[in-house]
């Protein structure tokens, strides 16, 4: 799924121009790298991870015309927040105003999460993912503004598939890896049970 989606952006979005501006950045001490089309500005702050409960975190973000790129790093240690209560609660923040019209598994190597697509109600499209890994909520959201360019949605995308967690972890073990392969026969090596490749 983010192979079909890397190629589709790649044609729509390859020209030499366009890929001068995007740049890859590694963040070693979170184990992930990123793509954004400027340098980003980072920011320590605060991030609410469940109802009156807020952890530090970092913000890495650009904003370039109507498109606002954005990562948040959030410490979930020590708050004995289950992985599904924690991706729900993001999820229902992000689309506070808006409607959720995606709403999948979603896996980058071992690592595995929820991917999601947001029609807010101003007219703004995010495509954004949802990561609990190593004590951390990786969150990661493109948003096109109403007025943007014709490619904004397509930047959103890029931006969001960019992220690569690089310390070759998982946050599943391999009894649940294989159950979900074994749910999902047939169909390589699927994001999560209620993948919609696994639908027959």
């Amino acid at each position: 799924m983010r192979a079909i989606a890397l190629a589709l952006l790649t044609v729509l979005a390859g020209s030499p121009a366009a890929a001068q501006s995007w740049q890859e950045y590694s963040y070693p001490d979170y184990a992930f790298s990123i793509a954004f089309p400027a340098a980003p500005q980072v920011e320590s702050t605060t991030h609410p991870v469940a109802e009156g409960r807020s952890v530090p975190a970092r913000v890495y973000s650009v904003r370039q015309g109507n498109v606002a790129f954005t990562m948040t790093v959030a410490e979930l240690a020590g708050t004995n927040l289950a992985e599904s209560a924690v991706i729900d609660y993001a999820i229902t923040r992000l689309s506070a105003g808006g409607q959720v019209t995606v709403n999948i598994p979603h896996r980058i190597y071992r690592v595995y999460g929820r991917q999601i697509s947001i029609a807010g109600a101003d007219g703004s499209q995010s495509a954004a993912a949802l990561f609990d890994y190593k004590g951390r909520l990786y969150q990661i959201e493109g948003k096109a503004l109403p007025g943007g360019s014709p490619t904004a949605g397509f930047d959103t995308i890029r931006f969001q598939q960019s992220l690569t967690f690089t310390d070759g972890g998982s946050n599943r073990t391999e009894e649940e890896i294989r159950a979900i392969r074994e749910g999902c026969r047939g169909q390589g090596n699927p994001a999560g049970l209620d993948d919609p490749r696994c639908k027959r």
